[in-house]
């Protein structure tokens, strides 16, 4: 297992999610940034599927009781085993006993830690991601908390050979975006709006503070709708641009509702959503709309 000694800002365990229940109202949920979780568990020989510890500017320290291969990627921070500097981005082998520290974000905001054999909490309709607006899958992490690990993959021949390709052990990974671009296939509520693609297109937005998990809200000139009233709540889906009364485009991640009633003016490509989870506060986005869907 691990032990939680510093628990961070929010640190929540995170797979690939709960796909395909939304008829039942349950999020997607799941990493943030996809990417990032796929890697860390790819540098310690995990499968994609394996839970990692997602977390959120501040970091967090663990002691692992058994030796264990660690991996951190997403937000780029200083990495520590009882005090002494690892690499980030890299397979790392923790003894056991020691602390592993992961510092403060220095760039981007969500961090992915993964360790061999995965996290392996009680799973919830299939995963044991941690979905915060439904409250599904484990709490989010305090101090004092402990974790299951499952058990170490075993090596494949490859692996063994001196030619060892399958796993590496290390890996690029995008820097966080200076510049949030966002591409946006229009609709289906185009026709709400005065000119949906022009205001969105042309529109100068940046990151706001309440951004969170469910989603990524912006500041700067409001789009304009044709008229007043809203609409019967329908489906939602991750990616959905939502237009509230005040016009300040809400772009829906993981943990988004499955239904709502503001106007979906566009939904952005999932291959930008990753982006999206790494851009700080006051971080400058651009909406580039791909035309009607």
């Amino acid at each position: 297992m691990i032990v939680v000694v510093r628990a961070g800002a929010l640190t929540t365990v995170q797979d690939l999610g709960r796909p395909g229940l939304a008829h039942l109202g349950v999020p997607r949920s799941g990493a943030l940034d996809t990417p990032a979780h796929v890697l860390a568990n790819r540098l310690v020989g995990n499968p994609a599927s394996a839970a990692t510890l997602e977390t959120t500017l501040t970091g967090v320290a663990v002691r692992c009781v058994r030796d264990t291969v660690v991996a951190v990627t997403g937000a780029f921070s200083t990495v520590r085993c009882d005090g002494r500097a690892v690499p980030w981005g890299a397979a790392v082998r923790v003894p056991a006993g020691a602390v592993l520290d992961v510092g403060p974000a220095r760039r981007g905001v969500r961090g992915y830690v993964a360790f061999d054999g995965g996290l392996t909490p009680p799973p919830v309709l299939g995963s044991r991601a941690t979905d915060l607006l439904s409250g599904l899958g484990p709490p989010r992490l305090t101090t004092g908390d402990t974790l299951p690990l499952g058990t170490p993959p075993e090596p494949s021949a490859s692996e063994l050979s001196p030619k060892r390709t399958a796993t590496p052990e290390a890996a690029p990974t995008p820097a966080p975006p200076v510049e949030l671009v966002l591409r946006v296939r229009l609709g289906p509520r185009e026709d709400w709006f005065v000119d949906a693609a022009r205001d969105l297109g042309r529109g100068r937005y940046s990151v706001a503070t309440p951004s969170n998990r469910i989603a990524l809200r912006t500041d700067g000139p409001a789009v304009r709708r044709v008229g007043p009233g809203e609409l019967p709540s329908e489906g939602m889906v991750l990616g959905a641009v939502q237009v509230p009364a005040d016009g300040s485009p809400i772009v829906f991640l993981a943990d988004h509702p499955t239904t709502g009633g503001y106007p979906v003016i566009g939904v952005v490509l999932e291959d930008d959503l990753a982006a999206a989870a790494q851009a700080r506060p006051g971080a400058p986005v651009r909406f580039v709309p791909l035309g009607t869907r």
